[in-house]
């Protein structure tokens, strides 16, 4: 997608790979996660200081590389869910239904609950408005859904600022949410599209699947933080800029250069792999030895 990508060309190109036009499909079910794409995500989480794929600002990528991993070991944070658009991400088995209203049969919401602390989330179909801009910031944020043809499209704001990926990429609390659900019998397939004026140049498109599973039994997932490392009061993980060692790790390990590791834009599109293949030939060879200097 390029930077004047337009959400009504998204919904046209969504319809057409939806099927059959129909009012609306049937969302309610118990959803497996699929493990085929984004197993890291969707388990133990990406590597460090990798941003391939995202369109990231600099600012995104400063604020990013600052980042420790040992923010979750302090109280305060131990107990944080995912915002609702990394929840889907995972690790996050689903849970839907629908809210009826009893005498005309209308939907009036669906409801969608996340395996990973178990976060429900309400995306209203009764035509209300969204909130004041002033209004509450949540991690579920505001949801509302219209149908196009058997595709549910679910817009949200009002979202405190998260993350883009478990690695310290943020999300400004102005960031917003567009949702494609899409159902294909026993599969159930969410297009995710995130717009942040803070942190990204273009928006973050991702993709997820699941499964129906009539068996899956959601846990409940009871958190209380406690003191795991022993921390001085008032510390706050991080590193300052230009001092995190981890920085180019993802590179090194994957015999890539430094610049890929780094993300931006120009990492999302199939053409960057010409830059990338000039990239890995101007890299030096492991074993190259310097050139003997010619005899005077």
């Amino acid at each position: 997608m390029s930077g004047s990508f337009s959400k009504t060309g998204l919904i046209a190109l969504l319809l057409l790979i939806g099927g059959p036009a129909m009012a609306q499909v049937e969302l309610s079910g118990t959803w497996s996660q699929l493990m085929h794409v984004d197993r890291a995500e969707r388990g133990t989480g990406p590597e460090i200081a990798d941003y391939t794929g995202i369109p990231l600002n600099d600012a995104a990528r400063e604020r990013a590389e600052t980042w420790d991993a040992a923010k979750w070991t302090v109280p305060e944070h131990q107990c944080e869910p995912h915002p609702v658009d990394y929840a889907p991400h995972g690790p996050a088995s689903l849970r839907t239904w629908s809210e009826v209203d009893v005498e005309s049969q209308k939907v009036v919401a669906w409801h969608v609950t996340h395996a990973w602390m178990v976060t429900t989330r309400d995306i209203w179909m009764d035509g209300r408005p969204h909130p004041s801009p002033h209004a509450r910031h949540t991690w579920m944020g505001y949801s509302t859904g219209e149908w196009h043809g058997d595709i549910l499209e679910v817009k949200t704001d009002h979202i405190k600022e998260g993350w883009i990926r478990r690695n310290g990429v943020p999300r400004s609390d102005r960031g917003t949410l567009t949702e494609f659900f899409i159902r294909h019998g026993q599969y159930l397939t969410l297009v995710s599209v995130v717009d942040d004026p803070v942190y990204l140049t273009e928006p973050e498109i991702r993709a997820w699947n699941w499964v129906l599973n009539l068996g899956y039994q959601m846990a409940p997932y009871p958190c209380e933080y406690r003191v795991e490392t022993v921390r001085p009061k008032g510390y706050v993980a991080h590193w300052l800029p230009g001092t995190n060692p981890q920085i180019g790790e993802f590179a090194r390990a994957h015999k890539l250069p430094p610049e890929v590791g780094r993300g931006g834009a120009k990492t999302m599109y199939p053409e960057y792999r010409h830059e990338l293949e000039r990239l890995l030939k101007s890299q030096p060879k492991p074993d190259a030895k310097p050139a003997t200097p010619a005899a005077p």
